[in-house]
C-alpha cells in the first residue's frame, strides 16, 4: 500500500515538473485571465479549488493558510518563490512579476473560499 502511495506522488510530480515547462502564458491577457491560466498551469495540479491532494492541512484554504502561518500575500510570494517541504520552489520557473500575480490570486481566493 506504503509502494503504491510512494509512485503516485512520483507520477504527480513528474506531471508538475512537466507542466512547468508548459509554453509560458500570454502577455496579452488581463491580470485575473493571467492569474487563473497560471494557477491552473502551475498550481491546479495539486491544489485545485485550493485544496491539496498531497498533503492534507496543507490547503490555500484562509484558515489552513492562517494556521500554516502563511497569512499575507508577501509570505504567500515567498512560499511560492522559494518552496517549503515538499512543495517545490518556483523562483527558478515563474518571473517575480508572474509570483505576486499567483500571490494575489491565492490570497483574494482564500479570502472568497474559492468560490
Amino acid at each position: 500500500m506504503r509502494s503504491r502511495w510512494f509512485w503516485l506522488g512520483c507520477l504527480i510530480i513528474t506531471l508538475l515538473a512537466w507542466l512547468s515547462l508548459a509554453s509560458p502564458v500570454q502577455a496579452d491577457t488581463t491580470s485575473s485571465e493571467m492569474a487563473e491560466a497560471l494557477f491552473s498551469v502551475q498550481c491546479a495540479g495539486c491544489h485545485a479549488h485550493g485544496g491539496n491532494i498531497v498533503r492534507r492541512g496543507k490547503t490555500l484554504k484562509q484558515r489552513a493558510l492562517q494556521r500554516n502561518k502563511v497569512d499575507s500575500v508577501e509570505a504567500i510570494a515567498a512560499l511560492i518563490t522559494n518552496g517549503r517541504g515538499i512543495m517545490s520552489a518556483y523562483g527558478d520557473r515563474l518571473s517575480p512579476e508572474e509570483v505576486q500575480v499567483l500571490a494575489n490570486y491565492v490570497w483574494d481566493n482564500a479570502h472568497n473560499s474559492w468560490k
